[in-house]
């Protein structure tokens, strides 16, 4: 059911009333690609009453294929040229219908996607993946709550002047280094003060927004909640920070690493168990580990998490740029070990009774949060099923370790680890791991044919 109490949240019937009295005459209709993009139409919103609530719409089944630029890449099993490229059933999920209230009289609602015929779940989409194992935690007894903490690059451009300057000597919002900083904060509140407003009133209430530690970087964090709605949330937020950014005359980039000498851009992602009715908090418990008190069920689930760190690293760091995010001492971890409250530390983990929580700061802003929650889950409930117990706590630096597993060094690797992980093939089915091994391989393939301005200027007149 919706959630009454969280503004900008409609049922079927108050969305009824606002397209009678002309208050929303739109409804973007959507569903997230391989890499987070929200794909759909624009349906009047008369029209979505009469007939897209109840029968859903139709879209072609290469938008789970098709890379970037929306070019057609062969290869997929599941879509493809002998196949004829044929429809998907789009279902409207009426729990994820929302006002959208940067655009005008607008509503948004996220739809599950089905096969054409029969009906069936289309097993590579993401949101239709974090589905299956959300529903695997649910056949435990287990309900997983979730945050992710999404940074950004704001530029003094447009998405149009980036692209007639090829993308080089961009400007950012601001000079020097702003973690915290209210002065340039401020500066800054020409968007993030309308990002905040707009979110608050389209169901995605905000805790805050902050400066990072790069020029023109910020951060907006909204409240926990169930991971579905908080990965629904994510993927919104995105699209809105963009359009609200294009409205006020800026651009913003969550592009994991977009300049070498500049901090990289992450998506902490938070996560805790709770009970089927999400009314207790099951990581606390009677367990002494270091400064913490756990259970089994926390142990068990960092313990997977961490084992298979880095099979899940290709759906945390999902392009080649992605790891360039990696770098020692630049607050994105470079080895895989747990502590309290340490941002060295691949592995963080905060809070205590119900605010108990285990941050993974691997994944960068640049990940699908689907994808980023369905890993997450899967590893977790492989370590509650073979009780997986993590390596002891550290202390100290994590980046000045030796003797620790690393975060993958780029893509090529993170494939390899994904190939190699029989824990996902289970989880997700080996023809869903085929199909993004195959989506992963043809990123690695399309950067590895480009020619980049590092290596004009680097080997045009000396090499």
């Amino acid at each position: 059911m919706v959630n009454k109490t969280v503004e900008g949240m409609l049922t079927l019937a108050e969305l009824g009333q606002k397209a009678a009295s002309g208050e929303v005459t739109t409804v973007l209709v959507v569903f997230p690609d391989l890499y987070g993009r929200f794909m759909g139409k624009r349906v009047p919103a008369k029209f979505f009453m009469e007939s897209v609530a109840a029968h859903g719409m139709h879209a072609c089944n290469y938008l789970l294929t098709v890379d970037m630029e929306m070019e057609v890449v062969e290869g997929y099993k599941y879509a493809n040229w002998e196949k004829g490229y044929g429809d998907f059933h789009c279902v409207p999920d009426l729990n994820s219908l929302r006002l959208v209230t940067w655009l005008e009289k607008s509503a948004m609602v996220i739809c599950d996607v089905e096969t054409e015929p029969g009906h069936e779940p289309v097993r590579v989409s993401p949101r239709g993946m974090l589905r299956r194992q959300i529903a695997r935690l649910d056949e435990m007894g287990f309900m997983a709550m979730g945050a992710s903490e999404v940074e950004h690059y704001v530029f003094k451009e447009t998405y149009e002047s980036a692209k007639e300057k090829n993308f080089d000597n961009l400007v950012p919002f601001g000079w020097y280094i702003e973690d915290y900083h209210m002065l340039q904060g401020t500066k800054e509140e020409v968007l993030h003060s309308v990002i905040r407003e707009h979110l608050e009133r389209s169901g995605m209430p905000v805790e805050s927004s902050k400066g990072e530690w790069g020029p023109g970087q910020h951060e907006v964090n909204m409240r926990y909640a169930e991971v579905l709605e908080t990965a629904d949330r994510h993927a919104v937020y995105k699209q809105a920070a963009k359009e609200i950014a294009m409205q006020v005359g800026l651009a913003v980039t969550f592009m994991a690493k977009w300049r070498a000498d500049l901090a990289g851009s992450s998506m902490h992602l938070h996560m805790s168990l709770w009970d089927k009715a999400g009314k207790r908090a099951l990581f606390p418990g009677p367990r002494k580990m270091g400064p913490l008190e756990v259970s089994d069920e926390f142990r068990w689930f960092l313990g997977g998490w961490m084992q298979h760190a880095r099979a899940l690293s290709v759906f945390y760091a999902p392009y080649p740029s992605s790891y360039k995010r990696y770098q020692f001492q630049s607050w994105a971890p470079t080895n895989i070990a747990w502590s309290y409250d340490n941002r060295t530390s691949g592995f963080r983990v905060v809070g205590h009774g119900n605010s108990l929580r285990i941050e993974s700061r691997i994944p960068g802003a640049d990940a699908n949060p689907y994808l980023a929650f369905a890993a997450t889950i899967a590893a977790g409930i492989d370590g509650i099923k073979n009780k997986i117990e993590p390596p002891p706590i550290f202390e100290g630096d994590v980046y000045s370790a030796a003797n620790l597993p690393k975060v993958p060094a780029n893509l090529r690797d993170a494939i390899g680890e994904l190939e190699q992980s029989a824990m996902l093939r289970e989880a997700f089915g080996a023809d869903v791991v085929a199909h993004y091994l195959h989506f992963f391989r043809t990123e690695q393939k399309k950067f590895d044919q480009v020619v980049t301005s590092w290596e004009r200027e680097r080997y045009f007149e000396r090499a």
